[in-house]
Parts: C-alpha cells; sequence; structure tokens
C-alpha cells in the first residue's frame, strides 16, 4: 500500500514543529483561527516556516476569511498550502487557490454531496474530512467514509479524534492519503507531547506495513 503522509496540527512554536519533523511527519499545521487554544498570530507562523527542515511542509488553517484578509494573512506567513475550515464558498476557495485544502465534517446524509461538490473545484488539491466542525477531536464512521470515498478523484486527509492507539484502524479503514492529529498527540489543548506524536507517526508506519 502507498505511505500515509502525516499531518501534525495546531504547531504553536518551533520546538513541537521539529519534533513532528523529526517523528517523521510530512506536514504541520499552523493555526490561525482565532479563539482556538492552539491559535498562533501569521508571525510567529512565519518563525517556524523558516525553522522547518527540507521537504516537511507548512500548512496555513484559516476558518471563513474573506479573499482580502487571507490575502493579507498570506503576505506575511506565506504557507505553501493553506486549509479552509469553515464554511467558505467555491468562489472564495477558487480565489485563494491552487493549492487548498478544503476541510468538512463527515455526515453520512451528506458526505456524498460534499465530495462531488469539490471535486469539481480544480484549486482544491485534497479534501479533509473531520469528525467535527474542527478541532474538538471527535471520531466517527471511518468504515462509511471508506466506501463513500470511492466516488471521488480528490486526495483524502483523514480527520477528528485520531490518536497513536486507533490511528492504524482508521487507515486500514479507509486508506487515506493522509491523516491529521492535533489533540491526540497533545498532554493539554495547544501543548504537544514529542513522546505521543512519535508514538502516532510510529502506529502510522505499522499501518502501512500491515
Amino acid at each position: 500500500m502507498p505511505r500515509t503522509r502525516v499531518k501534525v496540527c495546531g504547531v504553536r512554536d518551533i520546538d513541537a514543529a521539529l519534533a513532528a519533523a523529526d517523528a517523521g511527519a510530512d506536514a504541520v499545521g499552523l493555526m490561525f483561527v482565532e479563539g482556538s487554544p492552539r491559535c498562533i498570530s501569521p508571525e510567529q507562523g512565519f518563525e517556524i516556516l523558516a525553522n522547518l527542515p527540507p521537504l516537511v511542509t507548512g500548512v496555513g488553517v484559516v476558518q471563513d476569511l474573506s479573499v482580502d484578509d487571507f490575502s493579507d494573512l498570506e503576505q506575511v506567513c506565506p504557507a505553501p498550502v493553506f486549509q479552509f475550515h469553515g464554511s467558505e464558498p467555491e468562489k472564495t476557495v477558487r480565489a485563494c487557490g491552487p493549492g487548498v485544502i478544503k476541510a468538512f465534517k463527515f455526515e453520512s446524509e451528506t458526505i456524498a454531496a460534499d465530495l462531488a461538490r469539490w471535486e469539481a473545484v480544480d484549486e482544491v488539491d485534497l479534501v479533509l474530512i473531520d469528525g467535527s466542525a474542527g478541532g474538538e477531536g471527535k471520531a466517527f464512521d471511518w468504515t462509511a467514509l471508506g466506501e463513500a470515498s470511492q466516488a471521488t478523484s480528490k486526495l483524502i486527509m483523514l480527520a477528528g479524534g485520531l490518536t497513536p492507539d486507533n490511528v492504524g484502524d482508521a487507515i486500514r479503514a479507509v486508506r487515506p492519503f493522509a491523516v491529521d492529529v492535533s489533540s491526540g498527540v497533545e498532554s493539554a489543548p495547544g501543548i504537544k507531547d514529542q513522546a505521543r506524536i512519535e508514538a502516532f507517526c510510529a502506529a502510522v508506519r505499522d499501518a502501512d506495513a500491515g
């Protein structure tokens, strides 16, 4: 099976970013959503970006920004990829692309329509499917997603309630391109735990090998 990529989201400082990179993470998420315990300023995000090792991608996470506000943020922190984690309309996502990750909550009644909606937007390279509106650490029915995901050509990132203990089951059920973890590798909200990051990345590698 192809290797599952790993994104550690909600990184707030350089030490946590480097710990994620050292453990084998492919990407770190920089949270620019006010009210989140993981929120940082664009200036802090730029400092983290500047210290990432080669081939580790910084992903800026935003929610319901206007195109102008997004452009202002991007000028300060030009992350190579941005993740839109709100109810952004297609017009906004297109204007802020290319290279967009579009996130939305898994609902069994709407998953087919949601996948079809973003299938039609070329600027979306990857869809992130979460168990909540974001940041709540809620898992969902991975088997149902595995069946529905066959209808889209978009790459899929799986999020929501993932931990070192369950990420292997999630990968085997969905076979996503990537998995995204935040609270599942924390000792407290916003505080990343190096040992849990290492355990999470190891569990992903074990699932891929098995």
